[in-house]
């Protein structure tokens, strides 16, 4: 780009403004008057909405608008008109068991929807919006459950959550970490990794399987069952199946053998009242093949 002095273009006959690119000079023609028209109309209605609306921040709140108006007083408004709509429901929803609510049509429509909404809302971040989880989240759909998928276990997740240190009803177990804290070496962590592969008939053909199972006999039996279809009572994934937390490749399962851990789920109790908690449950239900 170059500066110019001013000149006037001999083809359009315009004032250039001294700006030229690749020698093409830039042209000082006006801006139309409906475009600066529409923009000063603009400005002026930005102010009358700002006067008219609150809009100005001040130190501890902001201008209060000569309207009256607050989105979170409407908000109040069309929530307190929603608990109003709902009220009769709920309050069934609250007397009747799980298991009552599951047999009247008229309450599982009703909670499959209210439960469909408070997922959107609260779980649907982690779980996905259909439920069909991410690494580090389960998948609703698989029927591979954790800690089970009756009804009394979803509820009982999502009321007092996973590994939720501030309620004492939370469940609490965790895997260790074999390898960080040196309860294996690292070859010993690829030979059970690979006994861990053949319970889904993957495991490679050098693979010394008898060393592995040793191994896995001593260190997660006592969880997984010598088997390796799990313990729903501490949460211990079942092994023999191809629904995986973190992955179901070999060095997915190195991993998690060489970090443990698990994952943490928050106790919803306080946060959401018990018809929704109900709907929650019986909307969760309704993916995992009704335990």
């Amino acid at each position: 780009m170059a500066d110019t002095q001013n000149s006037i273009d001999k083809v359009s006959g315009v004032s250039t403004t001294g700006h030229e690119w690749d020698d093409i000079r830039e042209l000082n023609n006006p801006l139309p008057r409906w475009w600066l028209y529409t923009f000063y109309a603009c400005i002026v209605w930005g102010i009358a909405y700002t006067i008219y609306y609150p809009a100005w921040p001040l130190l501890t709140s902001a201008t209060e608008g000569l309207s009256g108006w607050h989105s979170r007083s409407e908000v109040t408004e069309e929530v307190t008109k929603l608990r109003a709509l709902r009220g009769p429901l709920n309050d069934k929803i609250a007397k009747a068991s799980l298991e009552e609510i599951k047999k009247s049509p008229e309450l599982l429509s009703f909670a499959t929807a209210q439960g469909a909404a408070a997922f959107a809302t609260n779980c649907a971040p982690c779980h996905g919006a259909g439920g069909q989880g991410a690494k580090g989240y389960p998948n609703l759909h698989a029927d591979r459950w954790l800690w089970g998928g009756s009804l009394a276990t979803i509820q009982q997740t999502i009321t007092h959550g996973i590994r939720w240190e501030s309620d004492p009803e939370t469940r609490v177990s965790a895997m260790p970490s074999f390898g960080r804290d040196g309860i294996l070496k690292e070859d010993q962590i690829s030979t059970v990794a690979d006994y861990v592969m053949s319970f889904t008939n993957r495991a490679d053909k050098s693979a010394d399987l008898a060393a592995g199972k040793k191994i896995f006999e001593e260190n997660c039996a006592a969880c997984h069952g010598s088997d390796g279809k799990g313990n729903r009572d501490v949460g211990a994934a079942n092994l023999t199946t191809r629904v995986w937390l973190y992955g179901d490749s070999k060095a997915a399962i190195q991993e998690r053998v060489r970090l443990g851990g698990g994952g943490v789920m928050p106790a919803w109790t306080g946060r959401l009242d018990e018809p929704t908690i109900k709907s929650l449950t019986v909307y969760v239900h309704g993916f995992g093949g009704g335990e």
